[in-house]
């Protein structure tokens, strides 16, 4: 067995807020005779964008709050004490490598642009002795085990799954070790409320389709529930499309997004569900559906800032418009196709939106009101809970015409309504207030 370095690790939180199957913790514990944790609520990320949105609005915060206070419960039931603070990561990680005589940082490994541009910042202040040690722990099949060249990633979903899927194993759950109780520190640092984050505290929605709150804890009894005790897993490719309740999807990605819960775990309870209760198609396709998130991750890794620009991935060259009066209508639920207007305003409520209705009001966006799509992207960015930069501008490419969608298709809307909310349930959710 290796020994341990006699020094002190630091575990710099990112999108993996866990402590279950997380490859950061367990190098940090197996590798040094202390530990301890950080997490950043980056100011950064709570200023107004390009667009005139908040990056992170009240929704997503308050769920990474909950997140957060989870995250410091479970860890420090490892023994392990986790430093919070309201402040930029590149201004305080190197003073807690000086202060702790801290030589190796675990971190997830992110490439998006504004990550790297952390990462960028963070390594200025550091000394040369000092290694910051990426995991690529967010994926269902590690890139490790994927490919060595990334330009070489398919740009048709379906070739690049059929291959995964003939010759890539999903590798197990890495294993998780206690630290001795000595191992935890004095913390004189706090947690910021949602009011320190700029925000009023609200009540959630009584009508949302996601009654969850945020954390590890949270996410696996969601599973569990799912899975075990209602079984809705069995019935999922049926229900999916639904646009009212908890439970016509599995609700998994919020958790997803922040790293709470990971895609492995997921897919090795749908086997342990599969071997006791059997496979079907509804199983597989909860899989399917973590490929699909598994693939946006690889274009993003593939083409690295196109996706963020205006012609996407293909360079497409459309004529796009960004009036603010189309755009407000947009978001405020007011234009002239009311099934889009109640996505819109079940988005702008609750912050949640199901697959359906985010396709719908996309394509709408980008299609029928011919807007920069990239507006509509940061829209998302604010509001979902789940948002994930990687699904949410691929799919905003894909849906745009300026993705990974070979057919560059528009949604009907209104046959979209008529199919999925027949009965006009979810529309009379949303517009009430329009109806008298």
């Amino acid at each position: 067995m290796q020994k341990k370095q006699e020094n002190t690790s630091l575990i710099w939180f990112r999108n993996n807020l866990r402590v279950h199957d997380n490859t950061s913790i367990k190098k940090a514990v197996e590798n040094h005779t202390k530990v301890i944790a950080v997490y950043f609520f980056d100011p950064k990320l709570f200023q107004m964008d390009k667009f005139g949105f908040q990056k992170t609005a009240k929704y997503r915060a308050k769920f990474l709050l909950e997140t957060i206070i989870d995250l410091r419960k479970n860890l420090a039931d490892l023994n392990i004490t986790l430093l919070t603070y309201f402040k930029s990561p590149e201004d305080e990680i190197h003073k807690i490598c000086d202060a702790f005589e801290i030589k190796k940082v675990y971190t997830q490994k992110e490439w998006t642009k504004e990550e790297e541009s952390t990462n960028n910042l963070i390594k200025n202040t550091l000394s040369n002795e000092i290694h910051l040690i990426e995991e690529y722990d967010q994926f269902l099949y590690n890139p490790d085990t994927v490919s060595k060249d990334f330009s070489k990633i398919p740009d048709v979903f379906t070739v690049f799954r059929k291959k995964l899927e003939k010759t890539v194993q999903i590798l197990k759950e890495v294993p998780i070790s206690k630290c001795t109780s000595e191992n935890l520190i004095e913390n004189k640092t706090i947690i910021p409320t949602l009011q320190d984050l700029g925000f009023k505290d609200f009540e959630i929605h009584e009508n949302t389709a996601f009654p969850f709150s945020g954390g590890e804890n949270s996410a696996l009894e969601r599973l569990n529930t799912y899975f075990f005790e209602t079984k809705k897993v069995g019935f999922y490719k049926k229900t999916r499309n639904g646009l009212v309740g908890a439970d016509y999807s599995t609700k998994f990605s919020p958790w997803l997004a922040n790293g709470s819960l990971s895609a492995k775990t997921i897919y090795w309870k749908i086997k342990e569900y599969e071997a006791e209760f059997g496979a079907n198609e509804s199983t597989y396709w909860v899989i399917f559906e973590l490929i699909w998130r598994d693939y946006f991750k690889y274009i993003s890794l593939k083409y690295n800032s196109k996706v963020f620009q205006l012609g996407g991935i293909l360079e497409k060259d459309y004529q796009w418009s960004s009036d603010k009066q189309l755009i407000n209508q947009w978001i405020n639920g007011e234009t002239k196709d009311d099934f889009v207007n109640a996505n819109m305003i079940e988005l702008k409520e609750t912050g949640f939106m199901s697959n359906r209705g985010r396709q719908n009001v996309a394509s709408y966006f980008a299609k029928e009101l011919l807007l920069d799509w990239r507006i509509g992207a940061a829209y998302f960015e604010s509001l979902l809970i789940d948002y994930d930069v990687h699904s949410n501008y691929g799919n905003w490419m894909y849906v745009a015409g300026v993705g990974n969608d070979p057919r560059d298709r528009k949604f009907n809307t209104q046959l979209q309504a008529e199919r999925y909310d027949g009965n006009h349930k979810y529309r009379k959710i949303w517009l009430i207030k329009t109806l008298f």
